[in-house]
């Protein structure tokens, strides 16, 4: 045989190969036949909640040129979160330019309207017609090539960035009720910001119009699925983008749901599931078994993924398993049975400490990922530490500020619902000069920190510590969102402190002599957790009244010191079991 021929049959035999090969599931993309060049882009979506995955809407230059040329404006809604957005510009040698927003309600569960502007000096972002972020800058004028409106769904491979892939989870869907186009007119325009751009059009998706949108066919590395036209679906005035395994494509679902994990969040139990459930069968108590614990609740959270049961005859304390059967999805398939160990969510003691990126250390807990079965983590971020030698100023606890956790989107930590007090912690050890690292961090929806320069305000090597006092949680979770402005937002180290349990409760100051908190179970049946704190040492007596006002049990405290002190009571010893943790908080 010819040497060059035998060369050339391998060569084309190696094409045929990479065209042909699959993945095993299978995503979608919808995109514009014309390329625009600046304007006002908007959508109505409502995203897919699944972790692991997305659901986009972008522009993107696809005329060829490689990283070199690269151009591309971005919304993305990553599934793993339950309230969060990505902002991104990727501009020539891929150069990313990311920040994160937190809504104040879910992106998955109901539509919203998203838009940036593209102009030559600024991309700005919109929520629910609200501008909640803007880059300018030299890469802004990068910017500068004629792009197609795209969206699509997949699942990266990255399980920092878009969290740990489960199958289980599909089929996922991404809904879009309209695209608009606005160009760019300034001086010209009656829309959008300065009244500097003119609708183009809208496309209410009632059809597939061929005329002006693609649907695509292709993959690259990196993404978990290959995209097919069958899972771009038109229904009910709505453009489906639908996430699938290989056989069942399109807007389909004969998969009943998964039940994941369950787990103790005060003093109920949360049942998480893979997708959104149907709620009658998602709320009739007797698909749910518990041995020895009557359930008399269950209630379909907002997320429709969850059910929370309310439940009788359990301290919360003994190990129990819960046994899920009959819950059925939104398409009406019914889940197989499936019994699990019930996590029980762990009683920190306070000041509760976390070393945000590294081991524990100085009475810190360790850094971790927050996941259904942890109490506490980040989610999404790096790890960099520094010399154990390198000095911090203001502060002896050296080691914490020597690790940081850099591209930071969240830190959460699942607590008893009450009042706290929070310390963040950051020590610049990376850059030497102002205006280099700037962000916003956010603590339970409210913003706390904004355009936040640690050197400008201290210099590097350097202590800041950011105290937010009376934070309501509300929800069995303390949440930390990170919002960057110029490079990664970071953080060394968090520092929690109650102030009181129950977020009925009236804040009470510190200046007075005793604080008792809500006690936990409650109704309890034998024993019961009880916290209270104490500002001013004296003798103490403890006074139990059932609920005809009658006195069952005194117990003499004797002389408490300051400090926050958490006991077992024993209505059948009537006494009390004090535990006191080396980390008491002291008031």
């Amino acid at each position: 045989m010819n040497k060059k021929f035998y060369l050339a049959i391998i060569f084309i035999f190696l094409i045929i190969s990479v065209s042909t090969s699959a993945k095993e599931f299978k995503g979608a993309e919808y995109r514009t036949k014309q390329s625009f060049l600046y304007g006002r882009f908007e959508v109505s979506m409502k995203s897919a909640y699944r972790e692991g995955m997305l659901s986009s809407f972008f522009t993107y230059y696809d005329g060829g040129g490689g990283i070199s040329t690269w151009n591309e404006i971005d919304i993305e809604i990553l599934g793993r979160y339950p309230n969060d957005i990505q902002f991104n510009t990727i501009t020539p040698g891929q150069v990313n330019h990311v920040s994160h927003y937190p809504m104040s309600s879910s992106p998955h569960t109901d539509y919203h309207t998203y838009a940036f502007e593209w102009t030559p000096n600024y991309v700005a972002w919109f929520v629910d017609g609200v501008e909640v972020y803007k880059q300018t800058g030299p890469h802004i004028q990068t910017l500068n090539r004629a792009q197609k409106i795209m969206m699509n769904i997949w699942n990266p491979q990255a399980p920092n960035w878009a969290g740990a892939w489960n199958p289980n989870v599909l089929p996922a869907f991404a809904f879009y009720d309209w695209v608009s186009y606005y160009s760019y007119t300034p001086g010209t325009g009656n829309y959008g910001t300065g009244n500097n751009f003119t609708h183009s059009w809208t496309d209410n998706f009632d059809y597939w119009n061929t005329s002006r949108w693609d649907k695509a066919s292709h993959t690259w590395d990196g993404n978990g699925c290959d995209f097919i036209y069958e899972n771009v679906v038109f229904q009910n005035g709505k453009l489906i983008l639908c996430l699938t395994d290989s056989i069942n494509i399109g807007y389909t679902d004969i998969k009943g749901p998964v039940y994941l994990s369950a787990r103790t969040l005060n003093e109920k139990v949360l049942v998480y599931f893979t997708e959104e459930l149907d709620q009658s069968s998602a709320e009739n108590i007797s698909n749910y078994f518990i041995p020895g614990v009557t359930i008399t609740n269950a209630q379909l959270r907002s997320d429709r993924k969850t059910v929370q049961l309310s439940v009788d005859g359990w301290d919360f304390v003994s190990p129990k398993t819960l046994l899920v059967l009959n819950v059925k999805d939104t398409f009406l398939n019914t889940m197989s049975a499936r019994n699990l160990t019930i996590i029980l969510t762990t009683q920190f003691s306070f000041p509760l400490k976390i070393n945000c990126a590294g081991p524990a250390a100085l009475g810190y807990l360790p850094d971790q990922e927050f996941t259904l079965n942890s109490d506490y983590g980040f989610m999404d971020g790096s790890s960099s530490s520094y010399s154990n030698t390198l000095q911090i100023n203001n502060t002896d606890e050296d080691e914490i500020y020597r690790s940081e956790k850099y591209g930071m989107v969240t830190y959460n930590v699942r607590l008893h619902n009450g009042i706290y007090n929070v310390k963040l912690m950051f020590a610049e050890n990376y850059f030497t000069q102002a205006g280099k690292r700037i962000f916003d961090v956010y603590v339970e929806g409210s913003r706390v920190l904004q355009d936040f320069d640690i050197f400008n305000l201290v210099g590097n090597n350097t202590a800041y510590v950011k105290e937010v006092n009376t934070v309501s949680v509300n929800d069995g979770e303390l949440n930390i969102h990170f919002a960057a402005k110029i490079d990664n937002p970071m953080i060394n180290g968090i520092v929690i402190e109650l102030v009181s349990l129950g977020i009925n409760d009236e804040y009470i100051p510190k200046e007075h002599s005793f604080i008792l908190n809500q006690n936990y179970p409650n109704p309890f049946n034998g024993q019961t957790q009880i916290e209270f704190i104490v500002n001013q040492p004296d003798y103490y007596k403890f006074s139990v009244y059932d609920v005809r006002g009658s006195q069952i049990a005194i117990i003499d405290l004797g002389y408490l010191e300051n400090g926050y002190y958490k006991n077992t009571f024993d209505v059948k010893k009537i006494q009390m079991t004090f535990y006191h943790p080396e980390s008491i908080s002291m008031y």
